[in-house]
């Protein structure tokens, strides 16, 4: 398999900048997966990566070798699209050896036959290969064009939102296939998706976009616990992130303009932050509904979800979500009494919405 790495890559069309100096370093054999919002630059990104864009500025590697001047099909990757990208009139089987008969890469017939059969037997598609595609289910056709990648043996997999047309069940389904695939065969991937649930279950690390920038790179886990700025911990988590405007004074975070306050006892950074305007961030599930806290709320919405309940509290004009278990009673326009962990505030600087642990 190989490494990939992006050293300073920006790519422009016309006035619009769509990467703006993007650093990316993806493991050999790691499931790397690029989080973003339409338009943050993640297809632009693979395109580039698999030849089909020349950046305008900046290097491209693959397994150490600056790759600028190599066409697509030099480069030895295969591209998933959301599109099946599969030719209807064919069968599954005709449609896995169509890669293997290109001039490019004409493999023997026995070795086709055995990497279909590997393949199918991979994705359980053994039943469908004498079967025309354009009379397969939406699953069916994802699986056959993974299947059309894996044949290939390519370095690199790079997949562009290849979920995103399938019922939400079928998804789910397809996110462990293809984390375990990924194990099995131990490729690189390159997962491409606006959807933070899909990178936070299927990622070894994941890399946060937006508006051609990379602001974040880490595992799942570092990123949702400790968000580099507001926009990731806004984007990043579902519900998402609490985020409330106000100051430290004294070991208490003072929440305006509600005016309520919590204490505070965490550190705040190497720099002071007393009085300094702040955002205090704080995931709903550390968010605590209890008798005798502090703060009084009102709930404003309750999001049953089977093992938990997700609650909208209203504190003024203000509202923050809570996650309780679903065995907590509370009903629209109650009154409730809530703290938070404070072991898991996150502060954020309020002017550049950067957190100050990375500040610091």
């Amino acid at each position: 398999m190989a490494n990939i790495e992006l050293r300073k890559v920006t790519k422009k069309f016309g006035s619009h900048t769509a990467l703006a100096r993007l650093d990316l370093d993806i493991a050999d054999g790691e499931f790397f997966v690029l989080l973003g919002e339409t338009g943050a630059g993640k297809t632009t990104t693979l395109r580039l990566i698999a030849g089909l864009e020349e950046p305008t500025e900046g290097n491209i590697f693959i397994d150490g070798i600056d790759v600028g001047g190599w066409g697509a099909a030099e480069r030895d990757v295969a591209l998933v699209l959301q599109q099946y990208s599969l030719y209807p009139r064919y069968t599954v089987r005709q449609n896995l050896e169509f890669p293997l008969k290109s001039k490019i890469r004409r493999v023997p017939d026995a070795e086709i036959a055995e990497r279909v059969a590997r393949a199918a037997r991979t994705l359980r598609i053994e039943h469908l290969l004498d079967r025309k595609t354009d009379r397969l289910s939406g699953g069916e056709m994802q699986r056959v064009s993974i299947g059309r990648a894996i044949v290939r043996k390519p370095r690199v997999f790079l997949m562009d939102e290849p979920l995103s047309a399938l019922d939400a069940k079928l998804r789910e389904a397809l996110r462990t296939e293809l984390k375990n695939l990924q194990m099995n065969l131990g490729a690189t991937f390159l997962f491409v998706t606006h959807d933070q649930i899909e990178a936070m279950s299927m990622g070894d690390k994941v890399g946060v976009l937006n508006h051609g920038r990379l602001v974040q790179t880490g595992t799942p886990q570092e990123i949702y616990t400790n968000p580099r700025d507001t926009f990731v911990a806004s984007f990043v988590g579902s519900p998402p992130m609490n985020l409330l405007d106000g100051r430290l004074t004294g070991g208490r975070a003072v929440v305006a303009p509600v005016a309520f306050e919590l204490p505070y006892a965490g550190k705040a950074s190497a720099a002071p932050a007393d009085d300094r305007p702040l955002t205090f961030g704080i995931r709903p599930e550390d968010i605590l509904i209890e008798a005798g806290a502090p703060v009084e709320g009102f709930v404003h919405d309750v999001e049953n979800h089977g093992v938990e309940k997700i609650v909208t509290l209203r504190v003024g004009d203000a509202t923050l979500r809570a996650t309780v278990p679903a065995n907590v009673k509370v009903a629209i326009e109650d009154a409730v009494r809530f703290a938070w962990n404070q072991d898991k505030v996150v502060l954020f600087d309020r002017g550049t919405g950067v957190s100050l642990r990375h500040r610091a």
